[in-house]
């Protein structure tokens, strides 16, 4: 059985292979302009699969850091932006979008030599999502920013509620999707009307350095979106205490997620977290197995397994168990790793090599526990060099196993036996977890039942990874609150202020 990518066309041919391409040094937009950090000081960017420097990427400190906020809160108070009419705005963000789409294959060529995403992934699913992203908060913002009148008792007082963009907007993204979790948080932030400062990922920069000068050339006015790049630790601490900041929008760890949200009380932060995951994927005996082995397939390995929402928990009927356990080991023993710029590739390298030495270390544990290393478990290389881990099953695992609890971000995945509807959801509760799931069955009357007792943000049936500009996106528990896409994370991007009119 061959695996294919959720949602994707057909692959280019080989002879339409993409190429590795030079990348100019990174450097940071403040107010409008490029510029070296504060030091002067750089940091190499490396492609994952060569091991390679592909260019230089400024390392800016907290005093560039402070020089980004300054610039979008002047440009939010004194400058046009916030003030002007959201349909202005929304031509601006469909500008934006077009663009993306005219530098498609700019963008997919930097995804794939900064994090290892292959190339038609990006082409087909990713770069459809990222630029519909700002079509769909540009549309929004053209109704859902208008004020409303409502009448008092008092025959002489009118009441109007209008929303307002909150101000300055740090957005804090990572390193696994490095566009689409940029878009999620820049359209809705930049559709309300407020200025943005971005920080992304240390390890994969590239193409938010492109969406950058796409937001110039699109004419968001100068000072309305800043980009710094360096240190997640220094830049992000800045961002959370410097008072002109009024929202932190972030995706990441559970860990750093509470950091921020405990410095960020001192200012009283705005905050959307996005953060850790450790989702199951429910097969019972009745479903379509070839479908099911596609889903969990896919919703693991997909993008390495350097995803939030990861299927990494795999329950499976114990009547199906044996059978869907070997057919699932001989997919991932078959699939293709190797370079993201190559169509045939089905599973790139890790992001980054500390990225890879943490999976390999999960790994190392599920071999020593009492699970069954069923397929993978070992490295690739390209020429002897890349950070490629083959994808990893483990069966007969409990749900108790440090594999089963902790998220591993890579393409590991345990198998846990059940053997009643009971029994599996609450094994699929039994985390402190609560970003997505899945269930798989022939039974749709069961499928609706047993997701209303899910406790995760998103539940898939009979498939995985789908997503949509107008469906929100979050997560329940230890995996953080608010929402991403839909009209709901407009509404986290805006504040309500009522004024009372007496007409008499």
């Amino acid at each position: 059985m061959t695996p294919v990518p959720p949602g994707a066309q057909p692959s280019a041919s080989p002879n339409d292979r993409p190429l590795r391409k030079a990348i100019a040094p990174g450097k940071l937009m403040i107010a409008g302009k490029w510029r070296d950090a504060e030091t002067g000081e750089t940091t190499d960017n490396l492609d994952p699969t060569t091991e390679a420097v592909t260019t230089k990427i400024a390392k800016g400190t907290v005093n560039d850091a402070n020089a980004a906020v300054d610039a979008a809160y002047d440009a939010f108070e004194e400058g046009p932006w916030g003030r002007m009419h959201h349909e202005e705005r929304a031509k601006i963000l469909f500008r934006m979008a077009d663009l993306m789409d005219e530098r498609a294959e700019d963008l997919a060529i930097r995804e794939a030599m900064d994090m290892g995403m292959p190339y038609k992934d990006f082409r087909e699913i990713i770069m459809p999502h990222c630029s519909g992203l700002f079509r769909f908060f540009g549309g929004l913002a053209m109704s859902a920013m208008n004020g409303s009148y409502r009448s008092s008792y008092e025959a002489d007082i009118r009441i109007l509620t209008r929303r307002q963009p909150l101000g300055v907007v740090a957005a804090i993204t990572p390193f696994n999707f490095p566009l689409a979790l940029s878009c999620s948080k820049i359209a809705p932030a930049l559709a309300a009307g407020n200025t943005i400062v971005h920080k992304p990922a240390s390890d994969t920069p590239l193409t938010a350095l492109a969406m950058a000068q796409i937001a110039l050339d699109a004419g968001v006015p100068e000072g309305a979106y800043n980009l710094i790049t360096g240190p997640g630790g220094s830049i992000g601490d800045a961002l959370v205490a410097n008072p002109k900041v009024d929202k932190i929008a972030f995706t990441g760890s559970t860990p750093v997620g509470q950091g921020i949200m405990r410095k960020g009380a001192d200012t009283m932060k705005h905050l959307t977290m996005e953060l850790g995951g450790k989702s199951p994927n429910i097969v019972f005996a009745d479903a379509n197995i070839e479908s099911a082995l596609q889903a969990a397939f896919w919703g693991i390995f997909w993008n390495k397994g350097e995803v939030c929402v990861a299927g990494s928990r795999i329950l499976v009927e114990r009547a199906i168990y044996d059978e869907f356990v070997e057919r699932l080991s001989v997919m991932a023993r078959n699939a293709v790793l190797g370079d993201p710029l190559d169509p045939a590739t089905m599973i790139g390298p890790i992001a980054s090599r500390g990225e890879y030495d943490k999976v390999l270390r999960y790994v190392q544990a599920g071999k020593e526990s009492a699970a069954r290393l069923s397929a993978g478990g070992g490295t690739r290389t390209i020429n002897g060099k890349g950070l490629f881990i083959e994808a990893t099953v483990f069966a007969d695992a409990t749900n108790d196993m440090t594999i089963s609890q902790e998220e591993i971000f890579g393409p590991v995945v345990p198998i846990i036996p059940f053997d009643t509807e009971d029994e599996a959801i609450r094994l699929a509760n039994a985390t402190s977890y609560g970003l997505a799931s899945g269930i798989q069955t022939g039974d749709m009357g069961r499928a609706l039942r047993l997701a209303d007792r899910i406790k995760a943000g998103t539940v898939w049936l009979n498939t995985w990874h789908k997503y949509h500009p107008n469906a929100p996106f979050g997560g329940f528990k230890m995996s953080g609150f608010g929402r991403e896409q839909g009209s709901e994370a407009l509404e986290s991007y805006t504040q309500y202020k009522t004024v009372w009119a007496n007409l008499g």
